[in-house]
């Protein structure tokens, strides 16, 4: 997949571009929904899915307080994207000045002038240009008039929810990390670079690896059963494990919120290098116990629930 710094930066012309327009955050199953209709109407056509999305994110730059953390960050989005097929996306940095153009203007600069699209993909409840005045009506008579055809992608659901990178974060959140892949289609990831922790979890026979991530959103701190695998390895094995996020409330008071992954199967030297971390589900929230003794006979129990729930079997 070929990534543009914006649309005034295309070293080259699309190639009858369908656009697909969105934020895209985390690239759930109704992102997924649009990005397949936009692959699909390019293939028909013998043109390319071409992605129109923003970095950084518009609630950053309109309400930076407001913003939500990000489900993915653009390495993670931009693999993603180009593991379903996109050809070609477009970064367009957003500002001010972007937000400032009303929906003409957005449509004839962005879209016809600089992408040269025949035809736009997006979501039921896109909007776009100042104040969000663009709707997928006003989009349509903009295409009926610029000559290209507009595809509305209706909401997608799952037993009855709407799926929405909004639920996705509740979900994530509440520590449901279940029910926030249901709605990724896949496990929520977290990238970060493996560094020196205190060395208990070696000390009591049970060593982790402590990430320090990149990602904005993390679940709620509790123990978790998920994977780990290096970004550096060719086709990215991954191994099973057992993730804690949470401040170490057994050996110390007030901690800073860590992540300690314990590999099962697994002993390398994993210092400085950079992982993914997978969540799987739930195990069990963050508890101080009275004894050393103690947190081995749990660690035991997390091991023993966690190898059953990544088998597929339940504990």
């Amino acid at each position: 997949m070929e990534v543009f710094r914006g649309a005034k930066n295309l070293t080259r012309p699309l190639r009858e571009p369908v656009v697909a327009i969105g934020n895209f955050d985390g690239v759930h199953v109704g992102h997924r929904a649009l990005l397949s209709k936009a692959r699909q109407a390019a293939r028909a056509r013998g043109g390319e899915a071409v992605v129109l999305t923003f970095d950084p994110h518009p609630a950053k730059v309109l309400a930076p307080k407001l913003a939500p953390p990000l489900i993915a960050n653009l390495e993670q989005k931009l693999e993603l994207l180009a593991g379903i097929g996109v050809d070609a996306c477009v970064l367009e940095p957003f500002s001010w000045e972007l937000a400032s153009k009303s929906p003409d203007e957005f449509v004839a600069e962005n879209l016809v002038t600089l992408l040269h699209a025949r035809e736009v993909v997006v979501g039921h409840d896109f909007t776009y240009g100042s104040k969000r005045q663009g709707d997928t009506k006003s989009l349509k008579e903009a295409g009926a008039a610029h000559g290209f055809q507009v595809h509305v992608i209706p909401a997608v659901t799952i037993n009855g929810l709407v799926v929405s990178s909004t639920k996705v974060r509740e979900l994530v959140l509440e520590g449901n990390v279940e029910g926030a892949n249901l709605l990724l289609g896949r496990e929520l990831e977290v990238d970060g670079v493996v560094v020196k922790g205190a060395g208990r979890g070696r000390s009591i026979g049970f060593p982790t690896a402590n990430v320090v991530t990149e990602n904005e959103l993390l679940p709620r701190p509790g123990v978790y059963a998920g994977h780990l695998a290096l970004l550096s390895a060719e086709g990215r094995d991954r191994w099973d494990a057992v993730i804690s996020l949470g401040r170490n409330p057994t050996f110390v008071t007030e901690g800073e919120l860590t992540l300690e992954v314990h590999v099962l199967e697994f002993d390398r030297d994993l210092y400085d290098q950079r992982v993914r971390v997978g969540f799987h589900s739930w195990l069990r929230g963050e508890e101080r116990f009275p004894s050393v003794q103690s947190l081995l006979e749990q660690i035991h129990e997390d091991i023993g629930v966690a190898r059953l729930r990544l088998s597929g079997k339940r504990s």
